[in-house]
């Protein structure tokens, strides 16, 4: 693993980036600084069923990737900078996060070091991809679909399929060729684990980081948000089917050689 001076402790790079498609999992991280964690009323339990656990296990199946340790409660790095930091209950699923109800100017500030470090560190690695021509970024997250509670039945699979592919800002007209073939080999019943129920946009089409990719390397950069829903894992629990994790992986996995694939077509 390298780490780059100065953010070591809150991204890290895995693999050599030589290839053209890399992954993010920017909310599987639970750490806080200690600062941070000082201040934090919100239960334990609760902060880790909005976080995306594991979703750094799914991303792993990229050789090259971004590791990323520190909780979306203390920045969100899928968020815009000015979003990126929750102070109030309505910017976080109405959670009461902080001591007194109040997030200090100073601890604010804290928080956007961690998210600017992180996008300090991903532009020039993303840079240098771009240099070599299109490239794929896999932005690898999960979503809770029992939210009524741990008793209660889960959210109807019609409107919450097992992988959420989120392309809203991405260049249909140059990447949507790419687009069908990774929707097709995830649900393709032949690769993998067997088929994915893989919908495009149903109920995410990513957000900052795939905004931000798109922004800065037009016609070259390709975010794919995944929102693995949370059937590998019980969301109220926390607890991990092994099992069901790794058919997410293999599914992810048997759908890289075609993105390999598409992206030759475009260099």
């Amino acid at each position: 693993m390298t780490t780059l001076g100065g953010t070591s402790d809150a991204v890290a790079f895995v693999g050599d980036w030589s290839g053209p498609v890399v992954a993010t999992s920017v909310h599987a991280g639970h750490e806080l600084r200690p600062d941070i964690a000082a201040a934090m009323v919100l239960d334990e339990t609760e902060r880790f069923r909005e976080e995306d656990p594991h979703t750094d296990r799914i991303a792993a199946v990229v050789p090259d990737r971004v590791v990323t340790t520190r909780s979306r409660f203390e920045a969100d790095l899928n968020r815009p900078r000015r979003e990126a930091v929750y102070r109030r209950p309505e910017d976080c699923w109405g959670l009461e996060v902080w001591r007194d109800g109040v997030l200090s100017d100073e601890l604010f500030e804290g928080s956007l070091e961690t998210y600017d470090a992180f996008y300090d560190a991903l532009a020039p690695r993303l840079d240098a991809l771009a240099e070599r021509g299109p490239f794929v970024l896999l932005d690898v997250h999960s979503y809770n679909h029992r939210r009524d509670g741990a008793d209660a039945p889960p959210a109807p699979s019609s409107d919450n399929p097992e992988v959420n592919v989120g392309t809203g800002s991405l260049d249909h007209d140059l990447f949507g060729p790419l687009v069908e073939r990774f929707m097709g080999d995830l649900r393709d019943a032949s690769l993998g684990c067997g088929p994915l129920d893989a919908r495009e946009n149903v109920a995410f089409e990513g957000r900052n980081l795939a905004w931000w990719v798109h922004d800065r390397y037009p016609r070259v950069g390709c975010v794919l948000a995944l929102e693995f829903k949370k059937t590998f894992m019980d969301e109220w629990s926390g607890e991990l089917d092994e099992a069901r994790l790794r058919n997410a992986q293999e599914g992810l996995a048997a759908a890289l050689p075609g993105l390999h694939e598409e992206l030759g077509r475009l260099r």
